[in-house]
Parts: C-alpha cells; structure tokens; sequence
C-alpha cells in the first residue's frame, strides 16, 4: 500500500533536494557508511517531534504505523538501517556540521524567496540568551571546581542581560534578513559568556553578497568589525555607546535602522523560541547536545520557509501549526 506523504516525510524528503555544505576533508578512522544527508533527516524528525535525545528518536521510529515505516525507509543506506551507535555517533558530530549548513541554505532561501526584491538589502545581527536546563552553578562553586548538584550543567556559562539581568546558560547567535519575512542567514550556539563582538565575524562571513548594510545594537559597535563590513563591501550600523540622548545628526537615521533591526531579530526569535517551546529553559544539557538542538531548529525552521514558498502559502503566518501538524 502506499501512504500520501505526511509534512513530517515531506519537510524529511526536502533534505534530499537542498545543497549541502562541503565535507569536511576525510581525516583517519572509520570510513562514513552511510550520507551525512542521512542524519540531517534524523534530525529533522528530532527536531520537529521534539525528541532531544537519540533514544527516544529510535523508540518512536520502532513504532509500527505507517508513517514511521516510510521515515525508516528514508533513514536507509544501502538498505540498510544505521545501529543505535551509528546514530549516536553520527548525531553527536552534527552538531559541528550546522552553522555550515544555516549558512548553504540561508543564501538559497534569498535567492528563492526575493525578500530585497521591495526594501533595502539589510540583515541584522543579534544573539539570543537560552536559560540552561537544571541548577544553576554559582560561581564560587565553579572557582572551587564543586558541582554541588547532578543537575548542573556545568558546560553553560553566566551572562548578564539588561533585560533579565544574570543568566546561566547559552547564546544564540544570529544572522537575519530585514525584510518583510523573517528568514535565517547565518547562527551559532555558545556558551552565554561569549562576547557578541567575538562571535560576530562568524556571522558576518556567511552573510549572503545581496547584504549591504549589517545592523547591530551598541554590542557590536567595534572598529574590527567594521573594518570586516568595509572589506566585504557592506556598511556596519551600530547604536552608539555614548549617554542618551544623542545629538549628533545621524541620530534620527540610526532611530529608524535600530528599529527595522529590532523588528527583524525579535520576530525571528520570538517564532523559533515559540516554535521550538523554549520559552524557558533548553531540553539538553551539554554544548554539543544543545548545538544540536539550538541549531537543529534554525534548519527546521529554514526547510519550512522552503516548503511553504513551494506550495504558495504565507512565509510569516502558520508556521507554528504548520510545524505542530508535522
């Protein structure tokens, strides 16, 4: 009997019709047996059934229905299925692999979708604070290296938001078009104590060459990132770190480029936050596990664009319940 595909096996079937980064060169050890595209699918259903680890990804895919049937026909290589270990294994290195494949797939979402077709050619730049998942570690415990309790996720670092105030956990940090839809270009996860400026470059280098100008709040009003901007051809619009109010006479245009940044990042991450369910503290612990699935979800999100721009339906309403259907 054939099955109509669910959304879940379409966005899965997407993967096989996306470019895909360049591999890494092969270094000593076990050759590959089976697709790095193999385990982007897998994730893909971690990601959208929300399963954060590879046990519950392999307990769901063994139920006997037939969705889950053509998904394992999808995780097949040769005909045959990857062991327990391979996925572990597999799913454990991809972490690595997935500010690349943001980046290969955030040029071809411009490319395809036109978002500067109507308005300047901007991204913006910001990162995103994600609480850690259990206790928090206190820094006289961390000085003194004592773990006081199991929970503790002792990879995640403090950082000090002006909205939240101290928060123990991770960044997320993002590349996003300024436009009318809200469409990821480039991301990396950290732990929360890493600098925006530092970890800017990243994202400034996988930006597609349609971007111009790179707006950023005050966090990224350094001269090195500038001179970067000015290499690449682009303008860097910072707010500036002098008191309020300023007086000076591009005040009024920095206003309105502050406001568009604001817009376009808030939005992105108030529907990947939304989408993806955290509001509050992330499902993993450890930095490998939540690049997983911190970064997991920008992919997610990015394929869904994909897939809603090839059926004609609207890039900044339903996905939510497009995903939740899935």
């Amino acid at each position: 009997m054939v099955h109509n595909p669910t959304l879940l096996i379409a966005l899965v079937q997407l993967v096989d019709a996306i470019s895909l980064p360049p591999p890494a060169p092969a270094g000593r050890g076990r050759l590959k047996v089976y697709s790095d595209r193999l385990f982007l699918k897998a994730l893909v259903i971690m990601m959208v059934r929300r399963l954060s680890t590879v046990g519950a990804l392999l307990a769901v895919l063994e139920q006997p229905t037939p969705e889950m049937q053509q998904l394992r026909a999808l995780l097949t290589g040769d005909g045959r299925f990857p062991t327990r270990r391979t996925f572990e294994r597999r799913l454990n290195a991809i972490p690595a692999t997935l500010p690349a494949q943001i980046a290969c797939l955030g040029p071809h979402l411009v490319d395809r979708l036109q978002p500067f077709a109507d308005c300047g050619r901007a991204a913006a730049i910001d990162s995103t604070i994600l609480p850690a998942r259990g206790a928090v570690w206190h820094k006289t415990h961390r000085e003194a290296e004592e773990v006081p309790h199991t929970s503790i996720d002792t990879e995640a670092h403090w950082t000090k938001s002006g909205w939240h105030g101290w928060v123990y956990g991770w960044k997320l940090h993002l590349a996003a078009v300024v436009a009318s839809l809200w469409s990821p270009l480039a991301a990396t996860l950290t732990p929360a104590n890493r600098a925006d400026n530092e970890e800017a470059p990243a994202l400034i280098r996988e930006l597609p060459p349609q971007v111009r100008y790179v707006l950023g709040d005050v966090h990224y009003n350094d001269s090195e990132l500038r001179q970067l901007c000015e290499d690449a051809n682009r303008v860097l619009i910072t707010t500036r770190h002098d008191a309020y109010p300023h007086n000076d006479g591009g005040v009024e245009v920095r206003r309105i480029f502050h406001k568009l940044r604001s817009l376009a990042i808030d939005h992105l991450n108030q529907h990947v936050t939304g989408i993806f369910g955290v509001h509050g503290s992330v499902p993993t612990k450890g930095v490998r596990n939540t690049q997983r699935f911190a970064l997991g979800a920008i992919v997610v999100y990015q394929l869904a664009l994909l897939s809603r721009s090839e059926h004609g339906l609207d890039l900044t309403v339903g996905l939510n319940s497009f995903l939740q259907a899935a």
